[in-house]
């Protein structure tokens, strides 16, 4: 396995599963489980006993791996900087060598199934892709200045297609030049690879760059923080090297066009950071600059921010494969109970994944007249 050479240096000083300010438990899986096997150090641990041919990987030995949601956090808090960036690159090769070895639990399979097959993890035929973009009024791509990219939680999800539609009329309300593959746009590949399938993401990256270079793209607007992370950060050394923007970014840049109207009453946001745009990516400031320039809006932090931020959970497939599950120790259901704690009536989200697994979350938790989860353009566009 790659970077097994490191897997003894890990002391367990548990500094990878706790925010910066040590309020509580940040990693999704140990919240959810309590057992330090499911906490990165324990990852760790017990990577390096099968590599030492001591443990067997069991059925829960791969839930353990896959229930890592690729949050980051273990690489924000870990005491050692000289293993410290290789820690989710030890996770996702562990993952990678149960993949080789067919040993992986059935929801991950069938999630990479899918993704080979249709080039999504819905399972839906290519041509429903575009679906979303119905009576919308947004075109085809032929030689706007940027390309956008919904991702599949935005083709596919029903709240994501809500999404994709407010964050495309709020581009064209600003001016901004674009249009889409439509159905020649398959998955981005991010989470093929946070699920150890390097293979299956290099195929699905090649086809995306091979119609963005056909068509000449130059720029590209991602929906998906993640999608953001795969386009920015993986597809240049796959020959597909582009301007890559998260919508919030583009948002940010125009927010001052926009004219509001008077708001009747203040309304209290507090805005949860998407791990694919905050810690992968260092972008904390956009979302946060749209939701200030909005007229009688009180933004509210809650405990856990900015690079402390706890992960939804449905990163790493967990979204598709839900191996986490969603009992009320779940990533979600904390980080709900948490907005709540601020009093806010928004829980504002920039990523579709994060909208669904918080919108489940609010409904499951029975809180829903206390506090709604809206994605940012939705915010602005109401403000309108």
């Amino acid at each position: 396995m790659e970077y097994a050479d490191i897997l003894h240096r890990c002391f367990r000083c548990g500094y990878c599963k706790l925010p910066g300010n040590y309020v509580d438990f940040n990693c999704p899986a140990y919240a959810a489980f309590r057992f330090e096997t499911y906490s990165p150090g324990g990852r760790m641990w017990l990577l390096r006993a099968w590599q030492d041919k001591k443990v067997e990987p069991s059925r829960r030995f791969q839930e353990i791996l896959f229930s890592c949601t690729a949050c980051g956090n273990c690489v924000e808090q870990c005491a050692l900087p000289k293993i410290k960036d290789q820690l989710l690159l030890v996770f996702t090769a562990g993952k990678a060598a149960l993949v080789e070895e067919g040993k992986v639990p059935p929801s991950v399979r069938d999630c990479l199934t899918r993704l080979q097959q249709y080039g999504n993890p819905y399972g839906l035929a290519r041509k429903k892709r575009s679906g979303w973009m119905v009576d919308t009024g947004v075109e085809l791509f032929s030689d706007q200045e940027f390309l956008f990219f919904p991702g599949d939680v935005g083709a596919f999800d029903s709240r994501g297609q809500e999404i994709a539609r407010s964050v495309t009329r709020l581009l064209a309300r600003l001016g901004v030049s674009f249009g889409i593959l439509g159905d020649r746009e398959v998955s981005d590949g991010n989470e093929a690879a946070a699920m150890g399938e390097r293979d299956l993401f290099t195929l699905l990256a090649q086809e995306n760059i091979e119609h963005f270079n056909e068509l000449k793209v130059k720029k590209i607007i991602t929906l998906s923080p993640h999608g953001f992370n795969a386009l920015k950060n993986e597809y240049p050394a796959l020959g597909g090297v582009y301007q890559v923007f998260h919508y919030t970014q583009i948002l940010a840049d125009r927010i001052g066009r926009l004219e509001f109207k008077d708001a009747p009453s203040k309304l209290t946001v507090t805005y949860h950071d998407p791990c694919y745009l905050g810690r992968h990516n260092r972008e904390y400031g956009s979302a946060r600059k749209i939701l200030a320039a909005l007229p009688s809006v009180e933004i509210r932090e809650m405990a856990r921010s900015l690079k402390d931020a706890l992960c939804c959970g449905g990163g790493g497939g967990n979204l598709f494969t839900d191996v986490l599950g969603g009992g009320p120790e779940s990533a979600a259901r904390i980080r709900v109970a948490e907005a709540l704690e601020t009093g806010a009536e928004i829980l504002a989200v920039s990523c579709p994944a994060c909208a669904v697994m918080l919108g489940d979350a609010v409904k499951t938790a029975n809180v829903e007249d206390r506090i709604q989860v809206r994605e940012i353009s939705e915010i602005v566009n109401d403000r309108l």
